[in-house]
């Protein structure tokens, strides 16, 4: 039986079409997961785009956000059953010897190969996962909303974990897609006062972040950062596609603060480091995610404390992808969502 599927078969700009796939098979330790909903990733945009910074295994079924049913279960896998509702983490292929995997931080082996680019992803009707990769989905709890707890999780390690944020600091988040405004959101979380940056063509995806209990500005962040003391913002998230963002980020940061750089940058960037040194500041990057950081994003998507609602600019069939992809490149909206029902 074959299904359609949103297939990256090229690095070239525009690389990517529908394609009729197999149904794909397990192994002992995997499910086959029937797909309910996938978000669009801007890395998903980045491989379309053709500007992308990892290697990819082509052609590759896109797609890395998603949740369904347990379809079929392989003959070692327990404490699953068809028909569970459950979510996917990334890592789809890891070394278990890996000292970062033995540690539980097997988002940082170097061997790792995520959905999407480094095995098959799930946009398409089936998909095959190792069980080691599954979160169960209360039934209170929407697919799709439920589909989005990997960039939800992205966000939570990058300024929960990964960041030093007290309750009443400052902290200034550039770049509002995905990323940008659910870091801003776990910052909310935290206590803090967040400004969340952007330009000018970003004005809807700003009036979401607001709507969130975010200060917004599409100019200068300086005053906002500086408005209590002088001094700067406690923490600067980057949550931008460009290296250059890092130049502000240096700028806007107090001294002795943090920059947590969670947005990929392949660009060079010449300007000079020496601000993060003379202010004796935290450079901090975040990739990724593990076990521990799904449970609590499931946690807070379940009682409501965190609502991705607001992200979601709607929802499209497989067949209209490109619609989905190019609304959501514009900037006209924060999240597309996929479906193959």
């Amino acid at each position: 039986m074959k299904s359609i599927a949103v297939v990256n078969y090229a690095p070239s700009k525009g690389s990517v079409e529908i394609r009729e796939i197999p149904r794909p098979g397990i192994g002992d330790a995997d499910v086959l997961l029937r797909v309910s909903h996938v978000g669009v990733c801007g890395s998903d945009l980045h491989q379309w785009t053709g500007d992308h910074s990892w290697p990819v295994n082509y052609p590759v079924v896109l797609g890395h956000e998603f949740g369904g049913h347990i379809a079929s279960l392989g003959k070692a896998v327990q404490g699953w059953k068809e028909g569970d509702r459950v979510v996917s983490e990334t890592a789809a292929v890891i070394d278990s010897n890996n000292p970062m995997t033995r540690q539980g931080l097997y988002n940082l082996d170097p061997s790792r190969k995520g959905f999407g680019y480094g095995v098959n992803g799930a946009m398409t009707r089936y998909v095959s996962v190792p069980a080691r990769c599954l979160h169960r989905v209360p039934d209170t709890l929407a697919f799709e909303q439920a589909c989005l707890t990997e960039p939800c999780s992205v966000a939570y390690n990058a300024v929960v974990v990964n960041s030093r944020i007290r309750p009443g600091d400052r902290v200034v988040v550039l770049g509002p897609g995905t990323i940008g405004i659910l870091s801003a959101a776990m910052a909310l979380l935290c206590g803090a006062e967040v400004l969340v940056a952007g330009l000018a063509s970003d004005e809807e995806r700003l009036l979401v972040a607001q709507g969130y209990g975010c200060e917004v500005t599409s100019g200068d962040a300086m005053p906002w950062a500086r408005e209590k003391d002088g001094l700067g913002a406690d923490c600067v998230v980057d949550a931008t596609g460009v290296s250059e963002s890092l130049k502000t980020a240096l700028q806007l940061v107090r001294p002795h603060g943090q920059i947590t750089k969670v947005g990929w940058g392949p660009q060079p960037m010449n300007f000079s480091l020496d601000p993060l040194v003379q202010k004796n500041v935290r450079l901090q990057g975040s990739f990724s995610h593990n076990w521990p950081v799904w449970e609590k994003v499931l946690t807070l998507l379940a009682s409501g404390k965190l609502d991705v609602r607001p992200i979601i600019g709607g929802v499209w069939g497989l067949e209209d992808w490109r619609e989905a992809f190019e609304r959501m490149h514009s900037g006209k909206l924060v999240k597309s969502l996929l479906t193959p029902n």
